[in-house]
C-alpha cells in the first residue's frame, strides 16, 4: 500500500442521516451528536433560517489556516481533515472532524488550522455574526458549547500525550478505540466496524509516526489476528488486545 492508498473508502451518505435543505431541522440525523440538541422546536425553527447547504467534493478545502473565520459549520456527513502547516513545510493533523462535529465556535478572528474533505462532505453553514448573535440570546445552547469545547480540550490533551508518550503500537491502539468509540456514538449503537476512510499518511501524521511504522504495525496486528482488514475499514478480532494498550 503506498502513501496515497487508504485502509478503506467512504461516502459522504453512507451510513450518516444527512440533512438537506428544506428538510426540518427537527428531524436532523446528526441533531442528537451536535449542540443543535439543547435547542427546542421553535429555536430550531430559527437556526434553520439561518443556515444554508455546503457541500464539498474529496480533497477540496473547507478553509485554510489563518483565513478569516467568518463562518461555522456543522458537520451532517463525511470526514474532515483538520490540519496545522510546519513553518519547514511540514504538516500535524490534528484531529479528524465527524458527522454532528462543529467547526469554528472559537472565538478566535482567524483559523488556526485547515480543514481538508477526506470525503465528500455535507455541511449545515452559518455565518458566523449570526450565529454568535443567536448563541448568546440562548444561555442553554451556551452551556452546550461550553461543554463541547471542554470536551474537546480533553481530546487535546489526550492528543499530547498520545505524541510524547506512547509507542508506536499503543499510538495505534489508541487511535482505533477512539475511532471506534466515535463512529458507535454517529450510529447509535456499538459499531463492529470502525470506518477508517483518511490514507495511512493522514494517520501517520495525526500519531506522529512514519507511514511505514503504521503500516507496519497494523499489518502486524492483522497476523496476530488482533483485527482483520475489511474493504470499509478495519474490525476488531481482539477487543480486550485494544482495551489494554490504548489510552
Amino acid at each position: 500500500m503506498d502513501n496515497t492508498a487508504r485502509l478503506s473508502e467512504t461516502h459522504a451518505h453512507s451510513s450518516c442521516a444527512v440533512r438537506s435543505r428544506g428538510d426540518d431541522c427537527r428531524f436532523c440525523g446528526v441533531r442528537h451528536l451536535s449542540i443543535c440538541q439543547a435547542l427546542e422546536s421553535d429555536e430550531l425553527d430559527l437556526l434553520e433560517k439561518m443556515a444554508s447547504d455546503a457541500h464539498f467534493d474529496e480533497r477540496a478545502v473547507l478553509f485554510r489556516e489563518e483565513d478569516e473565520a467568518g463562518v461555522v459549520f456543522n458537520i451532517t456527513a463525511g470526514v474532515v481533515r483538520l490540519v496545522r502547516s510546519l513553518p519547514d513545510g511540514r504538516r500535524q493533523v490534528t484531529g479528524f472532524a465527524l458527522p454532528g462535529d462543529f467547526l469554528g465556535l472559537s472565538l478566535e478572528k482567524t483559523w488556526h488550522f485547515s480543514a481538508e474533505a477526506v470525503t465528500g462532505i455535507v455541511a449545515c453553514r452559518f455565518r458566523r455574526a449570526a450565529f454568535e448573535d443567536f448563541s448568546e440570546k440562548k444561555p442553554h445552547l451556551l452551556k452546550k458549547m461550553h461543554a463541547f469545547a471542554t470536551h474537546e480540550l480533553g481530546l487535546a490533551q489526550d492528543h499530547m500525550v498520545l505524541l510524547g508518550r506512547l509507542t508506536a503500537e499503543e499510538k495505534l491502539a489508541s487511535f482505533l478505540v477512539e475511532m471506534k468509540r466515535r463512529w458507535s456514538r454517529v450510529a447509535g449503537h456499538e459499531a463492529g466496524l470502525i470506518r477508517l476512510p483518511m490514507g495511512r499518511q493522514d494517520i501517520a501524521d495525526y500519531l506522529g509516526l512514519t507511514i511505514e511504522t503504521v503500516s507496519r504495525v497494523i499489518n502486524q496486528m492483522q497476523r496476530d489476528r488482533r483485527l482483520v482488514i475489511v474493504p470499509d475499514g478495519i474490525r476488531f478480532v481482539d477487543q480486550t488486545y485494544f482495551d489494554d494498550l490504548a489510552l
